[in-house]
């Protein structure tokens, strides 16, 4: 089944030839007009939640922006408390992250006073209700990262990095041949290896045919430009998503509507896209010095996440306690959220070692 995007993307590859994986990527999540992220949906719908394709972690518990919150609020106080400080979350969502950690943070002295909120947001269904959930502070949205302006930096970008175009390549007798989106024989998107060996074989690791392998230029071009950030302004950059501790072979490119797997190729602009994060070359392309990616669960234990449940169990019903219960374990055990998704930190090297990353005392908030 096509779409008005997908046909519009056959035109393309009929008129110029076939596309890489990473340019369908672009054009399915990103088309000005018809991208995933920026059609015209009903108003109040997202992508996200229940109703929408899948739900992230900041619409599972409210614990979960509390405690990244206070992690970047601890940072800040490392940092020697800068004031601006650019406050940068890389595509909010509904923004119920950024306004989970800015209640959480509301009794930490200067911190909100020296916040300058920027989120970086191509959807302007998801920019209204950012707007909604963030009534009271004044954030500026921005296209693109770079756009932010210059200062310290604190930046979260939470299931941000796996939207992100991927290229694939497919290891041959001959060596490795990207993997295209071209036309079938009835007009319809198919994919099908380039005819040529790629040229970003150096970048691509010795493999036995038949392998398969991916790699971002975004994700990566993306990195480095945070990277030369805190370089140029000191802060801090947390990012957490789904993928591999170090480069690994394999393709990971997945769609998902309705909260239910798709073809990739299936309604183009309907259906999400993501692919696993390789942290081990984001942690590389910053040219920072870097901490984890460790497992999310061991990430929220360390910062408290427990002791964060039982206070507000404290207060709730036996069915909202089970409720809460129920949210912790999926976001920290290992057969659900907590070993798949990875936490990294990317800093400056002006202040101590962050929270999270470590169970030793040095390293508790």
């Amino acid at each position: 089944m096509t779409s008005e995007l997908g046909r519009l993307i056959a035109r393309r590859i009929a008129l110029t030839g076939p596309i890489s994986i990473a340019d369908f990527m672009s054009e399915a999540l990103g088309h000005p007009r018809l991208g995933y992220y920026r059609r015209a949906m009903p108003l109040g719908a997202t992508p996200l939640g229940a109703e929408g394709d899948f739900t992230t972690a900041p619409e599972i518990s409210q614990m979960f922006g509390e405690l990244l919150g206070a992690w970047l609020a601890e940072r800040w106080l490392a940092m020697g408390r800068p004031a601006p400080v650019r406050l940068v979350e890389l595509g909010p969502g509904r923004g119920t992250l950024m306004a989970d950690a800015l209640r959480a943070t509301r009794g930490v002295p200067g911190f909100h006073a020296a916040l300058d909120l920027h989120l970086v947001e191509t959807s302007a269904p998801l920019r209204a209700t950012q707007r909604a959930a963030l009534a009271g502070f004044t954030p500026t949205w921005h296209e693109r990262f770079d756009d932010v302006p210059a200062g310290p930096l604190l930046l979260v970008a939470n299931e941000f990095f796996d939207a992100l175009p991927v290229r694939q390549f497919h290891r041959t007798a001959e060596g490795w041949r990207e993997r295209m989106v071209g036309l079938g024989p009835d007009g319809t998107l198919r994919l099908a290896l380039a005819p040529g060996l790629t040229p970003f074989a150096s970048a691509l690791p010795d493999a036995a045919p038949g392998a398969e392998a991916e790699f971002s230029e975004a994700g990566r071009a993306l990195a480095g430009a945070i990277g030369a950030r805190l370089r140029q302004d000191g802060g801090w950059a947390l990012i957490v998503d789904y993928g591999y501790d170090s480069s690994a072979l394999g393709s990971s490119l997945q769609a998902v509507r309705g909260h239910r797997g798709a073809d990739i190729l299936d309604r183009p602009g309907e259906t999400d896209l993501s692919a696993h994060v390789d942290f081990a070359a984001l942690a590389a392309a910053t040219g920072m010095p870097a901490f984890g990616p460790v497992g999310q669960g061991d990430f929220l234990r360390r910062l408290g996440a427990a002791d964060r449940a039982r206070s507000l169990k404290r207060q709730a019903s036996p069915e909202q306690a089970r409720a809460i219960d129920a949210a912790l374990a999926r976001l920290i055990t290992p057969d659900q959220m907590g070993t798949l998704f990875r936490v990294l930190a990317v800093g400056d090297d002006r202040s101590a070692q962050p929270a999270g990353f470590s169970d030793t005392p040095s390293d508790a908030t």
